[in-house]
């Protein structure tokens, strides 16, 4: 059987499921709608991003992908792997991340992804986990923003546990073990869950 993906009209829909059975929820959709999809194309340059976007800020993250794509062309993993560990330092990289890099190329060299878009969610996530360098919250935001499917919860995530606990009222903000229990009351629709969340998260960013 093949793995769901979420369409544009399946996380309007979803978004509208969630808010008629959570109270919280639905306080963000009446504000502000749907989510956006937030989906990233499948393949090395997103799997790539996601690694360099762990436990940093989206914004030193994206200056770095930048970076590295003004500075190896291709943008391939074949081009990765010849620039080698010491030149992605060179531009910034981290000992550690500059490793994860090479990985997440090696894994693309010798097909080790090339069936993760039919596996099912527990499959994808444990093939994703084989990675050096890739953890539960990078495989998830693949599966998530990458593969679309409709319902994974990124455990780890800073700004759903922010979001969460400011929605709830809850201070401190909950741990994310408490934070997975509670998302399974939005299960089959977690990964919408998820984007509303992000949504919320980002507009009282905004409000600051």
């Amino acid at each position: 059987m093949k793995p769901v993906r979420l369409t544009n009209e399946a996380l309007k829909a979803a978004a509208e499921v969630l808010a008629a059975r959570d109270r919280h929820l639905a306080s963000i959709y009446q504000i502000h709608g749907a989510p956006p999809m937030w989906a990233r194309r499948p393949g090395f340059s997103t799997l790539l991003r996601i690694v360099l976007e762990q436990q940093v800020s989206l914004v030193s993250a994206r200056a770095m992908f930048a970076r590295l794509k003004s500075n190896i062309a291709p943008f391939t993993p074949e081009a990765f792997i010849a620039s080698g560990e010491a030149y992605l330092r060179s531009l910034g990289v981290t000992r550690q991340k500059a490793h994860y890099c090479v990985q997440v190329a090696q894994a693309f060299m010798n097909s080790h992804l090339d069936k993760i878009v039919r596996m099912n969610d527990e499959e994808a996530h444990a093939t994703l986990l084989q990675i050096k360098g890739v953890g539960p919250w990078t495989a998830n935001i693949y599966l998530l923003m990458a593969l679309r499917r409709p319902d994974i919860w990124p455990d780890g995530d800073v700004a759903l546990a922010t979001a969460v606990g400011k929605l709830l009222k809850m201070n401190p903000r909950p741990a994310f073990t408490e934070l997975a229990q509670i998302a399974e009351r939005w299960r089959p629709y977690r990964s919408v869950a998820a984007r509303m969340l992000w949504q919320y998260y980002l507009a009282e960013r905004k409000r600051r």
